[in-house]
């Protein structure tokens, strides 16, 4: 069966590699910007002031739903009665803020009742827009971030829809998430049904990334529902690198319309497999999904997101491309030779700063015809000048890998950036390691380089600036413990005890 087959749309090996969580928006044109400055201050203000009155009726009448409910009756069971009936209506004011903000809804196919699915995987997730299919899908309980129910106004309507929180520091939460979906999915209670992001995070729509198997766990008949917002300017989509929520706000109320799509596919019932392995299960139906859609799949995670966002942090060399760049480290075998670390410590070129592709092929002991590699150079090539600085890609790499410290990666850092071999940095050395680990400004970078080489030598060595910064408060997070190396000196601290006791 076409549907049971994961990998019919599979991406192959030499598949173009996408990052789906970079979303590039502007107003290229002069007419758009002559529009959008009209639209703002024709049309912007009078959406704002509806949508404000909206939200606050929709608010009040879940404030009324929600009278008397403490979050255990929530957990507990469905609201029946009149509370219920509240829901209904309380869903008409959000429907109406979104037509009252240009949007334009085009529903396909049938959705299908509870008795039918219990569960419904809605993909692409790319915007805080995609609530709008929440309307459409009558209020079901959505599986959301616990810190969703802090937002102002909104955390009341979502509290209402009765949601499943998931606490991503809580390390139990997970588990406790598997459970309440299949206690509420295989309920014979009258539970909303269960609506899912699949892929865990926002992506621009240019392929389905890795579903969380979590909400297959039930086994239970799935509707998968696809969202397209099918718009000449993408105004809607937030990604980890991209346009503020703010910006997309402002440039979707100032749009005259804005399309969506909401396409139901035909339930998708399980096998006995797919019920014993739910990512199996999660896989077959991504694949339905995406061929729905006319995307590839891709092997992206929330990890990803995670890994992205640390090296910005950092200001890591090139930390925008840092989720293709490993992709592609995996496809050559890379992450498995880890030959960048052996090239740290026996670095092999005089300039490690313009080294060619032939170098580069290399260094990384590749084939030179290998595509792949190819695509890294290329992400790392300034200015189609037919080289890279050979030092930044080794510390993008060793940067996010093995979940080091910062200190440490500083450490190795020192290394990468050494041009004498001596384990003394020139000022031009050690610039790049500050801008690129503790994102400072190459002018605070020269300023602290001057402070530790009070005696003009030229250059300063790692120990040298450890007991320089060991005295400066700015730089206190490098010798503290994360909470979780705390945890695990807490843990080995009362099993000694125990030991002794014994």
């Amino acid at each position: 069966m076409e549907a049971k087959l994961a990998a019919g749309i599979a991406a192959t090996e030499d598949s173009l590699l996408l990052n789906p969580f970079v979303h590039h928006l502007e107003l290229e044109t002069t007419s758009e910007k002559i529009k959008t400055a009209f639209l703002t201050i024709v049309l912007l203000p009078i959406r704002v002031c509806l949508i404000c009155i909206l939200l606050i009726v929709g608010w009040m009448l879940a404030c009324l739903g929600l009278w008397g409910l403490t979050e255990q009756d929530l957990q507990k069971r469905p609201v029946t009665g009149w509370r219920s009936k509240v829901k209904v209506v309380a869903s008409y004011p959000v429907l109406w803020m979104f037509y009252v903000g240009g949007f334009r809804v085009k529903v396909i196919g049938r959705r299908a009742p509870r008795c039918e699915a219990s569960v419904i995987s809605l993909a692409p997730h790319s915007s805080f827009t995609d609530s709008i299919a929440m309307v459409y899908l009558n209020s079901p309980s959505i599986v959301a971030k616990g810190e969703t129910a802090s937002i102002p106004f909104f955390g009341k309507l979502i509290n209402f829809t009765q949601p499943v929180y998931v606490w991503r520091d809580d390390p139990d939460s997970r588990q406790n998430t598997i459970k309440e979906i299949i206690s509420r999915a295989t309920s014979k209670e009258d539970w909303p049904q269960i609506l899912i992001f699949p892929e865990g995070t926002c992506t621009n729509r240019s392929c389905l990334i890795t579903f969380k198997p979590g909400a297959f766990y039930p086994g239970v008949p799935i509707q998968p529902v696809c969202i397209r917002y099918p718009n000449k300017l993408d105004t809607v989509t937030w990604t980890w690198e991209g346009p503020s929520a703010l910006k997309l706000l402002w440039l979707t109320l100032t749009q005259v319309y804005s399309y969506c799509e909401i396409e139901f596919l035909p339930v998708y019932t399980p096998s006995e497999e797919e019920k014993r392995d739910p990512k199996l299960f999660a896989s077959n139906v991504r694949a339905v999904m995406a061929k729905a859609l006319g995307v590839p799949v891709m092997d992206y995670t929330y990890d990803d997101c995670k890994l992205m966002t640390r090296a910005k942090e950092m200001n890591l060399p090139n930390a925008n491309v840092i989720v293709e760049v490993q992709k592609l480290r995996t496809r050559l075998g890379l992450d498995q030779t880890k030959i960048e670390e052996c090239f740290i410590e026996n670095l092999s070129c005089q300039d490690c700063s313009q080294i060619s592709y032939v170098e580069f092929s290399s260094y990384l002991n590749v084939a030179a015809n290998d595509g792949n590699a190819q695509r890294i150079f290329n992400l790392y090539e300034k200015n189609k000048s037919g080289s890279i600085d050979f030092r930044e890609y080794v510390l993008g790499v060793v940067g996010v890998t093995e979940n080091r410290k910062t200190l440490e990666i500083l450490r190795l850092a020192f290394k990468i950036y050494d041009s004498s071999g001596k384990g003394r940095l020139s000022e031009n050395d050690f610039v790049p390691v500050l801008v690129h680990t503790l994102s400072m400004s190459i002018y605070e970078s020269r300023e602290i380089f001057q402070r530790i080489d009070s005696t003009c030598q030229g250059y300063v060595t790692f120990d040298g600036f450890l007991r320089y910064a060991e005295k400066k408060a700015e730089f206190a997070g490098l010798f503290s413990l994360s909470k979780e190396e705390l945890r695990e000196r807490n843990n080995s601290i009362v099993d000694n005890n125990k030991v002794k006791s014994h």
